[in-house]
């Protein structure tokens, strides 16, 4: 499962994702902004993605945001959540690969829909390498969220 979630710097490309995961048949559930609100606050869809995230170690998020800075800060609040704002396709494999990232930050302002759709296609597809160094600092991430 994939938890979409937007505010409104980030709703534009939001939607766009979500055209893109159904043509890919990848499930996913948006978690709002459901309409285009310019008042609306990040924190809002970030807390809501990253607690939906964080209940499954196999469930996704992806975030947008104007930056991506500020979902990505919001969603690492959250216990368990290692988030990670994106911009090009060889941070996404590496996000995955060292870090096991499980929730992807993107910039609504910056990010062309295709350069996105290709990001998330490679974030997606990549797997956590699970090599010992990688596993012992998660190990000492998740050490001290306890």
């Amino acid at each position: 499962m994939i938890y979409l979630g937007a505010d409104h710097a980030g709703f534009k490309l939001k939607e766009q994702i979500k055209k893109y995961l159904q043509t890919q048949k990848l499930k996913f559930q948006d978690l709002g902004n459901f309409k285009f609100n310019k008042n609306d606050d990040y924190p809002d869809y970030g807390f809501k993605v990253a607690k939906a995230v964080a209940k499954d170690k196999n469930y996704k998020g992806i975030l947008i945001c104007g930056t991506s800075f500020g979902v990505c800060v919001v969603a690492n609040k959250v216990k368990g959540i290692r988030a990670v704002s994106i911009n090009n396709l060889k941070d996404a494999k590496l996000s995955r690969q060292h870090n096991d990232a499980n929730v992807l930050c993107l910039s609504g302002w910056e990010l062309k829909p295709d350069l996105a759709k290709k990001i998330i296609k490679v974030w997606l597809a990549t797997k956590f390498s699970n090599l010992a160094r990688h596993k012992r600092r998660l190990a000492k991430i998740k050490k001290y969220e306890s």
